[in-house]
């Protein structure tokens, strides 16, 4: 979302009026958690995002190398920035972790998609919150905000703002909160007293990288997105590849174990906010159940949620990876299931259930 200036000198910034501390306040009552100031600038840590990408790590997603020079200079998102407001929600809930979830044939969902989509949520809050602002500021205030989709590196700007540092595995872990955060921000041409930028507390641990199940956290702090689980099973298309196939057998969309194994995630902050509370059957669904709903019934459930990034085709898909670890009975008991959907027949899905049915 870009607000443009009222003024006519759209390279100054905004005249005073508008305090830090107010910033703050304002953002707890527009339903945000946390939320700090970082100077604009080019932080040296924006320089990792091109390596990341020309190392090929970045698997598919195109649209981080087609934004990649925006990403590494907020002043090509918005010229007359100044500051860059930092926002915070936690959307953990009073629910087991995946890595406490021990019943066979049960499947996993990763907690960010349990409820209401994060992207429509937050933005319902950017906006008043916005509008605040600049009526606040006054005359001559510029913004441009952003959740998850627009080309700012949130985590970057997270740490900048001092909401805390980017961990091995690389998310945002706040100290008092833990890693369960989604993350929304403001660049602004006002001008803003800048936080203190969070400082790395992992020290010698190495927890998340020993419990990635395909060793997609390559080193401390880069993943190899083409192995993470997440991007298997929301973000690639066709089939997976088959040495990694095995590893889908209880996550069906996304991955929380190198978030689950923090010990910063310990005593996490939990929240009882209704958007983020479980959709049924998402918490601890069974595998069968999944695998047997109509597919009306799972376009109703993804409506509204996070999990339209997948759409249903991957997720059927993932369904049949996860199904051939299944034992014999109830492997073929859920791949019957989901041949019988419409979706069934799909290419990808189709081929998924097909290498399922003879995988060992």
């Amino acid at each position: 979302m870009r607000l443009p200036s009222s003024s006519s000198d759209r390279r100054g910034a905004a005249r005073p009026g508008i305090l830090a501390s107010d910033v703050k306040a304002r953002a707890r009552g527009f339903g945000f958690d946390l939320c700090g100031i970082a100077e604009a600038g080019r932080p040296s840590r924006l320089g990792r995002l091109a390596d990341w990408i020309d190392r090929g790590l970045s698997g598919d997603m195109a649209y981080l190398a087609r934004s990649r020079d925006e990403r590494m200079d907020p002043a090509r998102v918005l010229p007359t920035v100044r500051s860059i407001i930092s926002l915070g929600v936690v959307y953990n809930t009073n629910r087991p972790y995946s890595t406490d979830v021990r019943e066979p044939g049960r499947a996993v969902v990763s907690r960010y998609a349990w409820g209401d989509d994060y992207h429509d949520v937050l933005r319902g809050r950017l906006r008043p919150f916005v509008r605040w602002l600049a009526e606040t500021a006054g005359s001559g205030f510029e913004a441009f905000s952003s959740v998850d989709s627009g080309p700012v590196q949130e985590r970057v700007w997270a740490e900048r703002a001092g909401l805390g540092w980017i961990g091995k595995n690389t998310c945002l872990i706040n100290p008092k909160l833990g890693s369960w955060l989604f993350l929304a921000e403001v660049l602004t041409n006002a001008s803003l007293v800048a936080d203190e930028p969070g400082v790395d507390q992992c020290g010698s641990c190495t927890r998340c990288l020993e419990a990635c199940p395909t060793g997609a956290i390559v080193e401390p702090y880069v993943v190899d997105a083409t192995r993470c689980l997440s991007y298997l099973t929301i973000e690639t298309r066709g089939s997976v590849e088959p040495s990694l196939r095995p590893f889908l057998s209880r996550e069906v969309y996304g991955c929380d174990i190198c978030q689950d194994v923090c010990p910063w995630n310990r005593r996490a902050a939990t929240s009882d906010d209704p958007a983020w509370q479980p959709r049924a059957p998402l918490g601890s669904p069974r595998l069968i159940d999944l695998c047997r709903m109509i597919d009306d019934d799972w376009r109703g459930l993804i409506r509204g949620s996070a999990m339209r990034r997948a759409g249903l085709r991957r997720i059927r898909r993932s369904l049949a990876y996860a199904s051939a670890r299944l034992p014999a009975g109830d492997k073929s008991t859920a791949l019957d299931a989901l041949a019988a959907h419409a979706s069934g027949r799909d290419p990808d899905v189709a081929d998924a259930i097909a290498r399922a049915r003879t995988a060992d």
